[in-house]
């Protein structure tokens, strides 16, 4: 799959192609239906596919401070984009400038002049240009002078998470700002992920008996509720069952938010410097300050077993299902 960042990056014998828009954070299963949809529509007319998006979010620039939890890294919607098929994602730089285009100007710029559509794919809610004056109909009004069409994909989906409120990127937010990862992963259609690289910590968690990768994890990243969690550690391409605390650790008086990996059954391992990743399976318990550090030790020993188990559980379910096992690196889609 290319990437590109920015226009000028577009080959310049770029041909035509199907097109879709969005900022598509954390790639769910709404916007799963307009990918797919677009990656199918491309194979039928013989084009490739692209994805367009935007850096930064773009309420950051329209309302500063205002940037959204973020459910992937730029990076990781990529990965999940070409696990979908796509051919291309192009990432525009959102800046103030950017902002102010007109709904005619961004058509003609974008998807006329640079990308050649023949098909636009977006939902019914799609809107852009400055002040979001752009909607599907002006998508469509163009399309006729321009010679691409307009196909809209409804991408409402609900299920039980959120209390059967559709799926969108905002609801799913939400519940892992709660700590309802299980609800978040049936929006997202896989365990909400944070990266980072590990640094060193208090390396309290060694002297214990349980050394932790301690993860500075990337900015404006979806942090879930303060809890302990069971999940995966991958790094270096290498998944790992892992019982994961989110929290300040009250236990040692702690006043700096951390997310905090143990790979359950690992020894030796070093992995300071890396760039990993923790995806979270289902919340165990609450952040607690216990009377004595025998007490402290205790729960832990708990609850790196309950977390084995969960991950034991989970991965037999996959491979009944047929989906393998080994964590959930290849539950994409």
């Amino acid at each position: 799959m290319q990437r590109w960042r920015g226009l000028e990056d577009i080959p310049q014998d770029w041909g035509r192609s199907v097109v879709t828009i969005g900022s598509y954070d954390g790639v769910h299963r709404g916007h799963q239906l307009i990918v797919g949809r677009a990656v199918e529509r491309a194979r039928e007319l013989g084009v490739p596919s692209v994805v367009v998006t935007f850096d930064p979010h773009p309420s950051e620039v329209v309302r500063p401070g205002s940037h959204p939890p973020l459910l992937a890294p730029q990076h990781r919607r990529a990965e999940l984009m070409s696990a979908l098929g796509v051919d291309a994602v192009l990432i525009l730089p959102f800046t103030v400038e950017f902002s102010k285009l007109s709904p005619a100007d961004f058509i003609v710029k974008v998807l006329v002049d640079k990308l050649h559509a023949r098909a636009v794919v977006e939902g019914p809610n799609f809107r852009f240009g400055h002040r979001a004056a752009g909607n599907v109909d002006v998508l469509a009004e163009f399309g006729a002078t321009y010679d691409y069409e307009v196909d809209v994909i409804d991408l409402r989906v609900s299920g039980e998470a959120g209390g059967g409120r559709p799926f969108s990127s905002t609801l799913t937010r939400g519940l892992v700002a709660e700590g309802d990862v299980r609800g978040a992963a049936e929006i997202l259609g896989r365990p909400h992920r944070v990266e980072g690289v590990v640094v060193r910590g208090a390396q309290r968690g060694r002297e214990l008996g349980y050394p932790t990768a301690n993860v500075a994890t990337l900015p404006h990243s979806a942090i879930p509720a303060d809890g302990v969690y069971a999940g995966w550690l991958t790094a270096s391409g290498e998944c790992m069952p892992a019982a994961i605390s989110v929290g300040t650790n009250p236990q040692f008086d702690g006043v700096e938010r951390t997310v905090e990996a143990y790979a359950i059954d690992r020894v030796g391992l070093d992995l300071y410097g890396l760039h990993v990743a923790v995806d979270f399976l289902a919340y165990v318990r609450g952040q607690e300050k216990f009377e004595s550090i025998d007490a402290l030790l205790e729960a832990m020993k708990g609850d790196v077993q309950r977390c084995r188990e969960l991950v034991a559980a989970y991965d037999a379910e996959r491979g009944a299902a047929g989906h393998g096992t080994g964590g959930p690196a290849g539950k994409t889609a």
